[in-house]
C-alpha cells in the first residue's frame, strides 16, 4: 500500500498525533524517575556509589526499552504518512502499549515483569508484522521482514526473563535490549537475506530532528512536574522553596544549553551530511545520553527536595552532579554532529562536575545543587559570550 508512505513533497513537520503520542512519555519518564529515586534511597545503596550504579542499571534497562519504542515510532512517522488512518491506528495502539509499559515500570523487576515484557514484545513484533502484511511489493516490506526476525529473537529472553529470578532476569533482559539495539544498528542482518540499507535519516532528517528536540522538551517538562509535585509532598518552607527554585534554574539552563544553535539546526546538518544515516545514528545516541541525563537530574531534584539541608550521601551526589555531567556529554556529541567540533566549556564542565563530586559528599544537598547550577550557568554564559556580535554559525557536519 504505497499510499501509506510519506510523500517527499509533504511537509516534514511533526503532526499533532505525534505530539499527542509524546504525552504518554511524560508519565513514563516520571515513573522512571520514581524508580531512580527509590534506587538512590535504599539504605545501603545510598551510602556507596558503586552499589547505586548497579541498582540504576536495572532501571536503565527499562529506560532503554522505552527509548527503543519511542525511536521506532519516530521512524515510523518519518517513513509513513501520519494522516493515513492505518498509520494513526498503529501510533495510537503503540501509545496505549506505552501507557501499559509506564504503568508496569514500578514492578517490572518483580510483580509486573510479565506485563512489561509482554507489552514490549507485542508492540515491537505486532507493529512490524503489520507493515510486513501491508507493504506488499514495496522495498520497505523487506526491511520490516528482517526487523521482525530480530524482534522475534529478542522476544524470547524478554518473556523468559519475566519468570526468572532477579539476577537471571536482569541478564536475559540485558541480552534482549542488546539484540534490539544491535539489530537496529546493523540493519537487522539475517543469513541468506542480507541486511537493510534504508535509513530514515536520509529521507526525513528534518522531521526526525524536530521529533528528538520535542522529546528533550518532554523530558525537561517532566523535571518541572516532578519538582513541583515533590514540593507539595512536604512543608512549603524557605529551604524547600529555594530547592525548587534551584531545580527550576537547572532545568532552564539545560534547555538553554540544548537549544543554543546546534539544537536548532540538526535538520540542516543531516541535509548537508555526505552520510545522513551515520550522522543520524550519532544524533540519536547523543539524544539518548541527554534524555538520560535529564532523567537523572530530575531524580536529583527530587532527592534535593526531600532533605535540602541534610547531609548528601554519595549516591545523592552522583545524581545531582552526574545528571548534568551526562547531559553535557550528550550535548558535546550533539555539537560534534552539527559542527564537527566540541566547544571547550562543555568538557570542562564535565571535568569540574566530576572533580567536585567527592568534595560534596556530606554537604547539604542545596550546596551540591547550587554547584551543579553554577557549572551549567558557566557553560551557558560562555555560549552567549562566544556568540555575541557574531553571525549565526552554519551547520558543518563531519565528513
Amino acid at each position: 500500500m504505497a499510499n501509506l508512505l510519506r510523500k517527499r513533497e509533504s511537509p516534514q513537520r511533526p503532526t499533532f498525533l505525534e505530539l499527542f503520542f509524546d504525552l504518554v512519555y511524560v508519565f513514563a519518564l516520571t515513573r522512571i524517575v520514581h524508580e531512580l529515586v527509590l534506587d538512590y534511597t535504599r539504605g545501603h545503596v545510598a551510602e556507596t556509589l558503586s552499589t547505586s550504579l548497579s541498582e540504576n542499571g536495572e532501571t536503565l534497562l527499562l529506560l532503554l526499552a522505552l527509548w527503543s519504542i519511542w525511536t521506532q515510532t519516530a521512524w515510523t512517522t518519518s517513513r509513513f504518512d501520519p494522516f493515513q488512518p492505518a498509520i494513526q491506528v498503529v501510533v495510537v495502539a503503540t501509545m496505549l502499549g506505552s501507557l501499559f509499559l509506564a504503568v508496569a515500570i514500578s514492578g517490572a523487576l518483580a510483580s509486573t515483569g510479565m506485563l512489561f515484557a509482554g507489552t514490549y514484545t507485542a508492540i515491537q513484533v505486532g507493529r512490524t508484522l503489520f507493515f510486513v502484511l501491508t507493504l506488499r511489493g514495496h522495498g520497505l516490506r523487506r526491511v520490516n521482514m528482517l526487523a521482525l526476525v530480530w524482534f522475534a529473537a529478542s522476544a524470547v529472553p524478554w518473556l523468559v526473563g519475566a519468570f526468572a529470578p532477579e539476577l537471571t532476569r536482569n541478564l536475559l533482559w540485558a541480552l534482549a535490549v542488546a539484540i534490539d539495539y544491535l539489530g537496529a544498528r546493523l540493519g537487522w542482518p539475517v543469513p541468506g537475506l542480507g541486511r537493510a540499507r534504508v535509513s530514515p535519516w536520509a529521507v526525513a532528517g528534518e522531521h526526525l530532528a524536530e521529533r528528538y528536540w520535542q522529546l528533550v522538551i518532554v523530558a525537561l517538562g517532566e523535571t518541572i512536574l516532578t519538582s513541583g509535585s515533590s514540593l507539595l509532598r512536604g512543608p512549603i518552607v524557605a529551604e524547600r522553596t529555594l530547592a525548587l527554585t534551584l531545580s527550576f534554574l537547572t532545568t532552564v539552563l539545560l534547555w538553554r544549553i540544548y537549544f543554543y544553535r546546534a539544537g536548532q539546526i540538526l535538520g540542516e546538518a543531516i541535509a548537508a551530511s555526505a552520510n545522513p544515516g551515520r550522522l543520524g545514528r550519532s544524533a540519536e545516541f547523543s539524544h539518548l545520553l541527554m534524555v538520560t541525563g535529564v532523567v537523572v537530574t530530575s531524580a536529583g531534584s527530587e532527592l534535593l527536595l526531600m532533605d535540602p539541608t541534610g547531609h548528601a550521601k554519595p549516591a545523592w551526589v552522583s545524581a545531582i552532579l552526574g545528571g548534568p555531567a551526562l547531559y553535557l556529554a550528550g550535548r558535546s556529541l550533539f555539537e560534534y554532529v552539527a559542527f564537527a567540533r566540541v566547544s571547550r566549556p562543555r568538557p570542562i564542565g564535565i571535568l569540574v562536575l566530576l572533580a567536585i563530586a567527592p568534595l560534596m559528599v556530606g554537604r547539604p544537598p542545596l550546596g551540591v545543587a547550587a554547584a551543579a547550577a553554577v557549572v551549567l550557568l558557566g557553560v551557558a554564559v560562555s555560549d552567549a559570550i562566544r556568540a555575541h556580535g557574531r553571525p549565526l554559525e552554519q551547520a558543518s557536519p563531519p565528513r
